[in-house]
C-alpha cells in the first residue's frame, strides 16, 4: 500500500497532525470521511491554504464560496444512479446514458472530491438563479468573470490549480472553470490511485447502476481520458 511520506513532513507545519495510514485505499475510493473537516469538506491543510486565499480575494471584493468539496463514494453514487435513471427514463441506452454522466460526474470511487484536497468555488456576491456550475459564468458578461480572472492569477500562490482546463489536447470530463485542486496533496493522492489499480474494484459493486456495462475496455478508456484527462500542470 502506497504512503504519503512527503505531504506527512509537511502536515506539522501545517496544524495538521494525521498520520501517513490515513491516506489508505479506502480513503483515496471516498470511504473514509473521519479525516475530512467537517465546516469544509477539506482536509485540514487544504482548508488552511483555502481560508487565505479567501481572505485574499476578499481584499479585492471577490467573496469565494465553497459550492461542493468532499464526496464520500455513497454521494457520488447516489449522484450516479440518479443520473443514470434520468438518461436511461429518456431513452439513451445504457452505454450512451453512461458517456452522458460522463461529461462531468465521476464514476464513484474515481472522484477527485473524495480526496478532500478538490473545491467548486464560485463568488458569493452576485446572485445567480440556478445552476451556479455553468461554464456560460464565467464567460462574456457573466457573474463570475471577475472570479475566474482572479483565481487564474492567483491560485497557485495558495497551492490550487484548475483541475479540467479549456485545452483543446485534453480529453476526458469537460471544462470546469470553477473545479481546483490542492496540487501538492492531490498529485500524489491521483498517483497512488493508479498504482494500486483501484478502478477496477468500480465495477463489482453491483448497486451501481449499469455496473455490467463498465466492461475491462470501458475502464481502461476511462482511466485514460478521465481520471488522466487534467490540467498538464497536474502531472508535472
Amino acid at each position: 500500500m502506497t504512503r504519503f511520506f512527503f505531504s506527512v513532513l509537511l502536515l506539522p507545519f501545517l496544524g495538521f497532525s494525521q498520520d501517513a495510514h490515513d491516506f489508505d485505499s479506502a480513503f483515496l475510493m471516498g470511504q473514509k470521511e473521519d479525516v475530512i473537516s467537517a465546516k469544509h469538506g477539506l482536509l485540514p491543510q487544504v482548508e488552511i491554504a483555502f481560508l487565505q486565499m479567501q481572505r485574499a480575494a476578499k481584499k479585492d471584493s471577490i467573496e469565494l464560496k465553497n459550492v461542493s468539496s468532499y464526496r464520500s463514494y455513497a454521494v457520488q453514487k447516489r449522484i450516479w444512479n440518479r443520473k443514470f435513471e434520468r438518461f436511461t427514463n429518456e431513452g439513451l441506452s445504457p452505454e450512451k446514458a453512461i458517456q452522458k454522466i460522463i461529461e462531468y460526474s465521476t464514476l464513484p470511487g474515481t472522484s477527485r472530491h473524495h480526496w478532500g484536497t478538490d473545491i467548486d468555488i464560485i463568488d458569493a456576491q452576485p446572485s445567480v438563479e440556478g445552476d451556479v456550475l455553468l461554464e456560460e459564468h464565467f464567460l462574456g458578461n457573466g457573474p463570475y468573470v471577475k472570479l475566474g480572472l482572479w483565481l487564474k492569477k492567483n491560485a497557485a500562490t495558495y497551492g490550487f490549480e484548475l483541475v479540467y482546463t479549456k485545452d483543446r489536447s485534453r480529453k476526458g470530463f469537460f471544462y470546469e472553470p470553477w473545479h481546483y485542486t490542492y496540487s501538492a496533496l492531490s498529485t500524489e493522492f491521483l498517483s497512488s490511485f493508479i498504482e494500486e489499480n483501484l478502478i477496477e474494484k468500480i465495477a463489482k459493486d453491483s448497486t451501481l447502476l449499469g455496473s455490467s456495462y463498465l466492461t475491462e475496455s470501458f475502464l481502461n478508456h476511462y482511466l485514460e481520458e478521465n481520471i488522466k484527462g487534467i490540467s498538464i500542470q497536474l502531472k508535472e
